[in-house]
């Protein structure tokens, strides 16, 4: 486990070479390296994993958790420190294979999706320090190291998704990404030095925990603070707001953020901070899952009338992050078959969904090259010129509706069991949103490769391709599929779609660290399927064909519903008019006169005050011996008339 510190050290120094080095070198020298570099991780992260669950288990029946590096940076008490170090458990295992693998599918596909890109060699240094921030995040030994790579990966996030600088809904899509997750990771921080106060510890098990007085009552709010942070960075509802937007990075870029970094790190965190939930907070962890199930519920609903391709998996992205908080939210127990089972299914979901919505993303990124555009209005009937996409792209639809056997069936198919187990409510709840999931994914589906063809010719106008100055080449008469370096991560990950569900997911990852066999709820599974199939027949109903009067009558029908859902229920809108209206206009207008009228007024009267006296005394100071020999003899005059009186 000794080779586990190269994991983060080689992709830091990728991340210097090309930063520092990067203008001196060609594009394919750059993407070669960035790749290879990533190409090495992704072995390492495999290596460390076979070693991990190949090695015996402890008599308990867990995992043993290793720290193969770890060095006290800043001590303040015997067991409250700063530490730097490599913690390697089940989930951190996990998440190496996660993050290396898609990681690296992205740097091949920018090979050929980033082709003759200004900026070239700067995006493959962004790609490689936002790996290496979210694999530090992964293996982080103590919370507050944890939160340093988490700062890291917003970082990396706000340079990537502002990648194309001179586009100015990419500077504002950047800006809003890092300012809403700084207001997030306010909490975050918050909740971190209570915890370190109150519980003695940065650790992440109870046992490291040695509460203080008044710690029993404290750590609640110090893990729901921590649990703002995590919904900032996983776009829960109503933090969600800057991850459509964030759809204005290139988007291999997309696939990358919404599959295996950022948005997951707040279901990591949660994960994570697990045990202590379950010791100290069960109730906020209860509160997680209802904020999971509203920001799913939100997201999907938006997701069902979006026209940009990238906006509907953006939305599904929040709403699937969703499920998985609800996971763990419904979990009453570290025991998997006493209300512990949320717990594996989340981490399971975590897994699959990062295979088949990178796999979604890329597929998007390849009809975008295509076609030139983002809307769905510039598509259709793409399936016969593009017949590698259309398949793969069917695969991961397959897969996050949740139909047998691809992989999303089984993961989300746990998670509905852990929610009916929990609430009958809640397991419905979930349900009908699985329902929407798999009607506004079919509807892109047959959105994109079905329907009518519009009308294509030789100079396309085109103002939303990935592109900063929009239009660079002109749009070809037919669509053509994408070259090898595009197809060949597609193919990769639609197999892994196709495979992942058949892993015994439970005997490496479970709530208490003991080998879990999955036993699929026949009632559940079945129910699910029937929904999931009831939902896409609908979407074929609808969407198949070239016309589509049934969704134009609902359109009109709906009319407010519509127009509100398309416009995201107007929370822009209203976080507009509260920072606008409200913040600016009533607090910070009354503040910035008082500071300069006041404030300013005070400092700048003492300093008139200071010179006008200065002007009327400095007479005294003339340096005319006669003027001070005959002030010097009136004062004694003026002493000794006073003495004699």
């Amino acid at each position: 486990m000794e080779l586990t510190i190269l994991i983060l050290l080689l992709p830091f120094f990728s991340f210097l070479i090309l930063g520092i080095g990067g203008k001196w070198m060609s594009h394919r020298t750059a993407g070669t390296i960035g790749t290879l570099v990533l190409g090495t991780v992704a072995v390492l992260s495999y290596m460390t994993a076979f070693q991990y669950f190949s090695a015996p288990r402890l008599e308990d029946g867990t995992f043993a958790t290793l720290i193969p590096y770890n060095f006290t940076w800043l001590p303040f008490t015997e067991t409250l420190h700063f530490d730097l170090g490599i913690l390697l458990d089940p989930i951190s295992v996990m998440m190496l294979i996660v993050i290396s693998t898609v990681s690296l599918m992205v740097h091949i596909y920018s090979f050929g999706y980033m082709k003759g890109e200004t900026g070239f060699q700067r995006y493959y240094a962004f790609l490689s320090l936002f790996t290496m921030s979210m694999l530090g995040l992964v293996v982080a030994t103590n919370i507050f190291q944890m939160y340093l790579f988490w700062e890291l990966v917003g970082v990396s996030s706000y340079l990537l998704i502002g990648f194309y600088y001179t586009k100015p809904a990419a500077i504002s899509a950047s800006k809003k990404a890092f300012i809403v997750t700084r207001f997030a990771d306010l909490g975050f921080l918050i909740g971190i030095l209570i915890y370190g106060y109150y519980g003695g510890t940065f650790g992440f098990t109870p046992d490291t925990v040695s509460l203080v007085s008044g710690g029993a009552a404290m750590l609640p709010l110090a893990l729901g603070l921590m649990f703002v942070g995590g919904a900032g960075k996983s776009a829960m509802f109503p933090l969600h707001i800057w991850l459509p937007d964030a759809m204005e990075g290139p988007t291999p870029v997309s696939a990358l953020i919404h599959a295996a970094t950022m948005v997951v790190a707040g279901v990591y965190l949660v994960a994570r901070m697990f045990p202590l939930f379950i010791a100290y907070a069960p109730n906020t962890l209860h509160m997680v899952a209802w904020v999971g199930a509203i920001t799913a519920f939100y997201a999907a609903s938006v997701a069902c009338v979006q026209s940009d391709i990238k906006r509907v998996l953006a939305f599904s992205t929040i709403s699937q992050i969703g499920f998985m908080m609800v996971a763990l939210g419904v979990c009453t127990s570290m025991n998997p078959h006493e209300g512990g089972l949320g717990y594996m299914a989340s981490m399971f979901h975590l897994f699959t969904h990062a295979m088949f919505k990178a796999l979604l993303f890329l597929g998007a990124g390849s009809i975008i090259h295509a076609v030139h555009s983002n809307e769905m209005s510039a598509m259709g009937g793409l399936r016969k010129y593009m017949p590698i996409t259309h398949w793969t792209f069917l695969i991961a639809c397959l897969a996050i509706a949740g139909i047998p056997p691809f992989s999303g069936f089984f993961s989300k198919d746990e998670i509905l069991a852990a929610c009916f187990q929990y609430s009958p409510v809640m397991g419905w709840v979930m349900t009908v949103i699985a329902a929407m999931t798999a009607f506004y994914m079919f509807r892109l589906y047959y959105g994109i490769f079905w329907g009518s063809e519009p009308l294509r010719t030789d100079s396309h106008s085109d103002t939303s391709h990935d592109t900063p100055h929009g239009n660079l080449e002109a749009a070809p008469c037919r669509p053509h599929e994408s070259p090898l370096a595009m197809t060949f991560p597609l193919m990769f990950l639609a197999a892994v779609t196709c495979g992942a569900g058949f892993i015994p997911f439970g005997h490496f990852i479970s709530s208490n660290g003991e080998s879990y066999s999955i036993h699929l709820d026949p009632s559940v599974a079945i129910t699910s399927v029937v929904v999931a199939i009831i939902s896409i027949a609908i979407a074929t109903w609808m969407y198949k064909n070239a016309k589509q009067p049934v969704a134009d009558s609902l359109a009109k029908q709906f009319k407010g519903l519509h127009k509100a859902a398309y416009n995201r229920f107007y929370m822009d809108d209203i976080y507009q008019f509260i920072t606008h209206k409200i913040i600016f206009r009533c607090i910070s207008t009354p503040i910035a006169w008082f500071d300069r009228h006041v404030i300013d007024g005070l400092f700048d009267f003492l300093a008139w005050a200071a010179n006008t006296t200065s002007d009327e005394i400095r007479g005294l100071q003339s340096g005319q011996v006669q003027q001070y020999a005959y002030v010097f003899l009136c004062g004694a005059l003026a002493l000794i008339l006073l003495l004699i009186l």
